[in-house]
């Protein structure tokens, strides 16, 4: 009997994991879209060349930015663009 008690307690543990992880994945991997999203919609529309700044560009690395940081990532590029800094 205890032997099923424990089967049954560890399992419920499992799916209590994939659950926690599947919900954070998917907010992480929704976050990671809309910040691909901005950076097109920011080259786009040139938003970068309204202040006389160059556009952003797809370069590996602020894909790569822009894919992990998610929208943060995307504000960090564009006050690194302001300020003058390109990645």
């Amino acid at each position: 009997m205890s032997d099923a008690l424990v089967a049954i307690l560890i399992v419920v543990a499992i799916i209590a994991v994939v659950y926690y992880l599947v919900k954070k994945f998917s907010v992480l991997l929704i976050n990671a879209i809309l910040g691909i999203i901005v950076l097109f919609l920011l080259n786009f529309f040139h938003v970068m060349t309204w202040m006389d700044k160059p556009d952003l560009g797809y370069s590996i690395a602020t894909l790569i930015i822009c894919a992990v940081g998610g929208l943060p990532g995307v504000c960090i590029l564009v006050l690194l663009n302001i300020l003058g800094i390109t990645i």
